[in-house]
């Protein structure tokens, strides 16, 4: 059997995926993540529970980090069950984010890991949508408190660990109203353009070691909880779904001799238009 039969097989349990994979560009080694560890923030939902399941799948280690515990179960569930890998839960709420819980969650994770080789910045608070003119001004701090200073606590507090890694990767997870501003997106626009910022700033810092990878990747419209919030008139049969995007975030993260076919060449600090990216990779 082929490596591309193989992979195909494997993803039998996770058929949303497997329905994907048969247009990707890419090819990837069902092994090709074996022995990684990848944090995944918001990972009981939308992109963030897709991510973490295609990462496992792949054979990483994923430590699943949210605010709600039943669905960070689930996901964990999901991936005891259909995968060899080892998950951790870590229940955490990004607006309460402090410098202790931080250092406690690196130390947890040198523990039982050694080191980490992935972290995905999903988890994003939406905030109301009105006029700055009238934006709560406590609404703007949770938002901003989520969406980049966790961000930056995260990168910070971590970054020894992704520095022990050979090949590791930050994905900031960015929005088009965080590249081009727009009315009353309020918080929600301002957070993803300093997140755009951030991004940019870690993979000028890391650019020299070359060890680590930066990216700010903005998913678009996609079939997600926040999505159905923002636009509840929306159908969102239209939209793509979460695993539409993770031969994305797969290339994004595994090493080149893990893929092969059409393979994409990403640079540091790359801003990256994950609908786009797919209509290009399909051409």
């Amino acid at each position: 059997m082929t490596q591309t039969n193989e992979a195909a097989k494997q993803l039998d349990h996770y058929p949303e995926l497997a329905a994907k994979q048969s247009s990707w560009q890419h090819h990837f080694q069902c092994d090709a993540l074996n022995g990684k560890t990848i944090l995944v923030t918001g990972a009981g939902d939308g992109i963030g529970s897709a991510s973490a399941k295609t990462y496992a799948s792949f054979g990483a280690n994923v430590i699943l980090l949210g605010r709600t515990r039943s669905k960070l179960e689930a996901v964990f569930d999901w991936i005891e069950t259909h995968t060899e890998t080892s998950p951790v839960i870590v229940p955490c709420d990004l607006e309460n984010l402090d410098g202790t819980t931080v250092e406690h969650l690196a130390d947890s994770i040198m523990e039982n890991f050694g080191q980490l080789d992935g972290l995905v910045h999903n988890a994003s608070r939406l905030g109301p949508k009105v006029p700055i003119a009238h934006y709560p001004a406590d609404e703007w701090q949770k938002v901003m408190q989520t969406n980049v200073n966790a961000v930056f606590m995260l990168n910070k507090g971590l970054f020894e660990l992704l520095d022990k890694s050979e090949n590791a990767c930050v994905i900031h997870t960015s929005s088009s109203v965080g590249r081009e501003a727009r009315a009353y997106w309020g918080a929600y626009a301002a957070s993803k353009f300093a997140l755009e910022g951030l991004s940019q700033l870690f993979a000028d810092e890391t650019e020299t070691a070359g060890n680590i990878h930066v990216y700010s990747v903005n998913p678009g419209g996609t079939r997600t909880a926040m999505r159905r919030e923002a636009y509840p008139l929306e159908d969102p049969a239209i939209l793509p779904t979460p695993e539409d995007h993770m031969e994305l975030y797969l290339a994004l993260m595994c090493s080149k001799d893990q893929v092969s076919g059409n393979v994409v060449n990403f640079t540091t600090g790359q801003q990256i238009d994950a609908r786009n990216w797919l209509q290009n990779s399909s051409q």
